[in-house]
Protein backbone atom coordinates (compact mmCIF):
# COMPACT_ATOMS: atom_id res chain seq x y z
CA UNK A 1 0.00 0.00 0.00
CA UNK A 2 2.87 2.02 0.66
CA UNK A 3 4.14 1.66 -2.36
CA UNK A 4 0.98 2.37 -3.76
CA UNK A 5 0.64 5.49 -2.06
CA UNK A 6 4.33 7.05 -3.34
CA UNK A 7 3.50 6.04 -6.51
CA UNK A 8 0.25 8.04 -6.65
CA UNK A 9 1.96 11.21 -4.51
CA UNK A 10 5.27 11.14 -7.48
CA UNK A 11 2.05 11.22 -9.80
CA UNK A 12 0.53 14.38 -8.15
CA UNK A 13 3.73 16.18 -7.90
CA UNK A 14 4.94 15.88 -11.16
CA UNK A 15 1.45 17.05 -12.50
CA UNK A 16 1.99 20.05 -10.16
CA UNK A 17 5.26 20.71 -11.67
CA UNK A 18 4.13 20.80 -15.21
CA UNK A 19 1.22 22.67 -14.15
CA UNK A 20 3.29 25.43 -12.75
CA UNK A 21 6.10 25.64 -15.62
CA UNK A 22 2.81 26.08 -17.77
CA UNK A 23 1.54 28.53 -15.81
CA UNK A 24 5.25 29.85 -15.69
CA UNK A 25 5.11 30.12 -19.05
CA UNK A 26 1.66 31.41 -19.78
CA UNK A 27 2.73 34.43 -17.35
CA UNK A 28 6.52 35.16 -19.19
CA UNK A 29 4.24 34.89 -22.25
CA UNK A 30 1.90 37.24 -20.74
CA UNK A 31 4.35 39.78 -19.49
CA UNK A 32 5.87 39.92 -22.81
CA UNK A 33 2.62 40.65 -24.24
CA UNK A 34 1.79 43.72 -21.99
CA UNK A 35 5.26 44.98 -22.59
CA UNK A 36 5.11 44.94 -26.58
CA UNK A 37 1.19 46.47 -25.85
CA UNK A 38 3.08 49.37 -23.53
CA UNK A 39 5.97 49.91 -26.05
CA UNK A 40 3.34 50.41 -29.17
CA UNK A 41 1.15 52.66 -27.02
CA UNK A 42 4.47 54.66 -25.91
CA UNK A 43 5.28 54.89 -29.76
CA UNK A 44 1.53 56.38 -30.35
CA UNK A 45 1.56 58.37 -27.76
CA UNK A 46 5.23 59.88 -28.75
CA UNK A 47 3.71 60.03 -32.40
CA UNK A 48 0.03 61.90 -31.32
CA UNK A 49 2.50 64.53 -29.44
CA UNK A 50 4.64 64.96 -32.76
CA UNK A 51 1.76 65.66 -34.49
CA UNK A 52 0.41 67.67 -31.98
CA UNK A 53 3.55 69.48 -31.91
CA UNK A 54 3.74 70.40 -35.62
CA UNK A 55 -0.30 70.90 -35.31
CA UNK A 56 0.87 73.62 -32.80
CA UNK A 57 3.34 75.30 -34.93
CA UNK A 58 1.40 75.09 -37.80
CA UNK A 59 -1.41 76.82 -35.73
CA UNK A 60 0.93 79.76 -34.43
CA UNK A 61 2.23 80.54 -37.64
CA UNK A 62 -1.34 81.15 -38.75
CA UNK A 63 -1.57 83.56 -35.71
CA UNK A 64 1.17 85.54 -36.97
CA UNK A 65 0.45 85.82 -40.40
CA UNK A 66 -2.87 86.56 -39.53
CA UNK A 67 -1.68 89.06 -36.82
CA UNK A 68 0.54 90.39 -39.84
CA UNK A 69 -2.38 90.59 -41.79
CA UNK A 70 -4.29 92.59 -39.46
CA UNK A 71 -1.82 94.96 -38.68
CA UNK A 72 -1.36 95.79 -42.62
CA UNK A 73 -5.48 96.35 -42.60
CA UNK A 74 -5.34 98.38 -39.96
CA UNK A 75 -2.28 100.72 -41.26
CA UNK A 76 0.24 99.39 -38.96
CA UNK A 77 3.17 101.09 -40.98
CA UNK A 78 4.09 104.56 -41.64
CA UNK A 79 3.54 106.65 -45.16
CA UNK A 80 7.06 105.48 -46.31
CA UNK A 81 6.93 102.21 -45.11
CA UNK A 82 3.77 101.94 -47.01
CA UNK A 83 4.67 102.90 -50.07
CA UNK A 84 7.33 101.15 -50.64
CA UNK A 85 5.83 97.94 -49.71
CA UNK A 86 2.99 98.97 -52.52
CA UNK A 87 6.20 98.15 -54.74
CA UNK A 88 4.34 101.21 -57.11
CA UNK A 89 5.82 103.81 -55.60
CA UNK A 90 9.89 103.28 -56.31
CA UNK A 91 10.28 106.62 -58.42
CA UNK A 92 8.75 108.46 -55.08
CA UNK A 93 10.16 106.76 -52.67
CA UNK A 94 13.24 107.56 -54.43
CA UNK A 95 12.46 111.55 -54.77
CA UNK A 96 11.73 111.91 -51.26
CA UNK A 97 15.09 110.63 -50.00
CA UNK A 98 16.76 112.77 -52.43
CA UNK A 99 14.82 115.52 -51.13
CA UNK A 100 15.52 114.71 -47.50
CA UNK A 101 11.39 114.45 -46.46
CA UNK A 102 11.68 110.41 -45.83
CA UNK A 103 11.71 111.63 -41.91
CA UNK A 104 9.27 114.08 -42.07
CA UNK A 105 6.65 111.57 -43.63
CA UNK A 106 8.15 108.94 -40.79
CA UNK A 107 6.50 111.75 -38.15
CA UNK A 108 3.64 111.68 -36.59
CA UNK A 109 1.67 113.84 -38.89
CA UNK A 110 -1.20 112.62 -39.56
CA UNK A 111 -0.48 113.22 -43.40
CA UNK A 112 -2.76 113.02 -46.43
CA UNK A 113 -0.40 112.17 -49.42
CA UNK A 114 -1.59 112.00 -53.26
CA UNK A 115 0.86 109.51 -54.28
CA UNK A 116 1.79 109.55 -57.84
CA UNK A 117 3.19 106.26 -59.29
CA UNK A 118 5.92 104.98 -61.49
CA UNK A 119 3.51 105.15 -64.03
CA UNK A 120 2.72 108.71 -63.19
CA UNK A 121 6.37 109.46 -63.24
CA UNK A 122 7.15 108.49 -66.53
CA UNK A 123 4.68 110.90 -67.97
CA UNK A 124 7.43 113.77 -66.64
CA UNK A 125 9.57 114.93 -69.69
CA UNK A 126 12.64 113.06 -68.48
CA UNK A 127 14.82 116.20 -68.65
CA UNK A 128 12.30 118.66 -66.57
CA UNK A 129 12.48 115.31 -64.25
CA UNK A 130 16.44 115.50 -63.93
CA UNK A 131 16.17 119.08 -63.40
CA UNK A 132 13.96 118.83 -60.16
CA UNK A 133 16.27 116.63 -59.05
CA UNK A 134 19.56 118.58 -59.46
CA UNK A 135 17.08 121.69 -57.60
CA UNK A 136 16.53 119.87 -53.94
CA UNK A 137 14.45 122.81 -53.59
CA UNK A 138 11.96 122.86 -56.51
CA UNK A 139 11.87 118.86 -55.51
CA UNK A 140 11.13 119.64 -52.34
CA UNK A 141 8.06 121.81 -53.71
CA UNK A 142 6.99 119.58 -55.60
CA UNK A 143 6.72 116.44 -53.28
CA UNK A 144 4.99 118.99 -50.87
CA UNK A 145 2.64 120.19 -53.22
CA UNK A 146 1.54 115.92 -52.82
CA UNK A 147 1.21 116.21 -49.13
CA UNK A 148 -2.06 118.23 -46.98
CA UNK A 149 -1.78 118.25 -43.81
CA UNK A 150 -4.07 116.30 -41.77
CA UNK A 151 -6.10 112.39 -42.32
CA UNK A 152 -8.66 113.38 -45.17
CA UNK A 153 -9.93 109.73 -45.91
CA UNK A 154 -12.02 109.78 -49.79
CA UNK A 155 -15.24 110.40 -47.81
CA UNK A 156 -13.60 113.96 -46.60
CA UNK A 157 -11.88 114.59 -50.04
CA UNK A 158 -15.60 114.02 -52.31
CA UNK A 159 -16.90 117.11 -49.72
CA UNK A 160 -14.29 119.49 -50.13
CA UNK A 161 -13.92 121.99 -53.78
CA UNK A 162 -9.87 122.26 -53.28
CA UNK A 163 -6.83 120.73 -50.96
CA UNK A 164 -4.33 122.99 -49.76
CA UNK A 165 -1.01 121.16 -49.80
CA UNK A 166 1.86 121.62 -47.55
CA UNK A 167 3.77 123.67 -50.35
CA UNK A 168 1.10 125.83 -50.28
CA UNK A 169 -0.57 125.22 -53.51
CA UNK A 170 -4.29 124.20 -53.92
CA UNK A 171 -5.41 122.16 -56.44
CA UNK A 172 -9.29 121.90 -57.32
CA UNK A 173 -11.38 118.79 -56.67
CA UNK A 174 -13.53 117.50 -59.03
CA UNK A 175 -16.03 113.94 -58.78
CA UNK A 176 -17.67 112.76 -61.61
CA UNK A 177 -19.84 109.89 -60.50
CA UNK A 178 -16.95 107.40 -59.08
CA UNK A 179 -14.25 109.59 -60.87
CA UNK A 180 -12.46 111.71 -58.88
CA UNK A 181 -9.56 114.53 -59.36
CA UNK A 182 -6.98 115.95 -57.94
CA UNK A 183 -5.93 119.02 -60.12
CA UNK A 184 -4.88 117.07 -63.44
CA UNK A 185 -4.63 113.68 -61.27
CA UNK A 186 -7.03 110.90 -61.11
CA UNK A 187 -7.23 109.25 -58.32
CA UNK A 188 -6.85 105.39 -59.19
CA UNK A 189 -6.65 104.15 -55.28
CA UNK A 190 -8.45 105.94 -52.33
CA UNK A 191 -7.95 105.28 -48.75
CA UNK A 192 -4.26 103.41 -48.45
CA UNK A 193 -4.16 103.19 -44.52
CA UNK A 194 -0.98 104.10 -42.72
CA UNK A 195 -0.34 104.31 -39.13
CA UNK A 196 0.76 108.10 -39.24
CA UNK A 197 -2.21 109.08 -42.23
CA UNK A 198 -3.28 107.90 -45.41
CA UNK A 199 -2.33 107.47 -49.21
CA UNK A 200 -4.20 108.17 -52.04
CA UNK A 201 -3.21 106.85 -55.36
CA UNK A 202 -3.00 109.14 -58.63
CA UNK A 203 -1.76 108.75 -61.67
CA UNK A 204 -0.55 111.76 -62.64
CA UNK A 205 2.55 114.07 -60.87
CA UNK A 206 1.19 117.51 -59.08
CA UNK A 207 2.69 120.31 -60.12
CA UNK A 208 2.70 123.14 -57.68
CA UNK A 209 2.07 126.97 -59.52
CA UNK A 210 5.21 128.87 -59.95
Amino acid sequence: MNKWFGIAMAAVLGITLVGCQGAAEAGKEAGEGANAAMDKAGDAVEAGAEKAGEAAEKAGDAAAAAGDAAKTAMGGSDIVDTAVANGSFGTLAALLTEAGLVETLKGDGPFTVFAPTDAAFLKVDAKALEDLKADKTKLGDVLKAHVVAGKVMAADVVKLTEVETLQGSKFPVKVDGDKVMIGDATVSQADVAAKNGVIHVIDTVLMPAK
